[in-house]
């Protein structure tokens, strides 16, 4: 008496895991206790129930290239099982056009790597997603936050499109946070101390890359809401 029909009765949650791969936006950062500075994905486990267990294996510095090439990829691949998540998220380090170990040309290398990581991950019954880099902050001296990024959140689109992959468009998404914090209070999400300021960056420091948590927690908030907007499978997962 008074149980719930087959047709009515929620699916059961099953035990997800999440593999992130990026750079240092996402990467988790040593010493939390002291360091200011936060990658999303350090922060993104905060958001989900226990259902979810999320292994970060973002670093510093990476890009598609250099991800692959300095062998961070392959345990990751080895080690994805049928059902896990893969979000995939590069871009920032691509563009170093001084650095034959990291650079990748949008419209072929980054494309084609992009490519190789959704593939693979496929081939292994795992599940990508795929998400641009989130903003710099970049204000002009007009007030107006500019492009940091050029095709590469173009090119992680139509691969996106073209493999019929989720998208988080995050450079759009984090764009309109930095325009909403405005020139001055933009900077709380980032890294900007003044000499003295902070014991971890006693000389200061100004960074307009790099999160802080503040920054970080607002980067998993915009990931959250997109996440139940696009209804996928993972909002599911999601924290009451």
């Amino acid at each position: 008496m008074g149980c719930k029909s087959a047709q009515t009765e929620e699916p059961t949650l099953q035990n997800i895991t999440i593999h992130m791969i990026g750079d240092s936006t996402m990467a988790n950062k040593k010493n939390p206790d002291e360091n200011p500075e936060r990658g999303w994905g350090q922060i993104l486990p905060q958001f989900f129930n226990e259902k979810v267990t999320i292994k970060n294996h973002a670093v510093n510095g990476r890009s598609t290239k250099s991800f692959r090439e300095l062998n961070h990829w392959q345990p990751v691949l080895e080690s994805l099982q049928p059902g896990n998540f893969v979000f995939i998220q590069f871009g920032h380090n691509d563009g170093k056009e001084t650095d034959p170990t990291r650079y990748t040309n949008p419209q072929t290398a980054y494309r084609y790597n992009l490519i190789r990581y959704v593939e693979e991950t496929r081939a292994k019954g795992a599940i990508p997603i795929l998400f641009s880099s989130i903003a710099r902050r970049r204000f002009n001296s007009e007030g107006v936050l500019l492009d940091a990024h050029g095709n590469y959140t173009l090119m992680a689109r139509l691969v996106a499109q073209e493999l019929n992959v989720p998208f988080f468009d995050m450079q759009y998404l984090t764009e309109q946070m930095e325009v909403s914090y405005g020139v001055e209070a933009s900077k709380k999400l980032h890294l900007h101390f003044a000499p003295g300021e902070n014991d971890y960056f006693p000389e200061g420091i100004t960074d307009n890359t790099h999160l802080s948590v503040l920054g970080a927690t607002e980067i998993c908030k915009i990931f959250v809401a997109e996440l139940q907007k696009q209804q996928l499978p993972l909002a599911k997962y999601i924290k009451k």
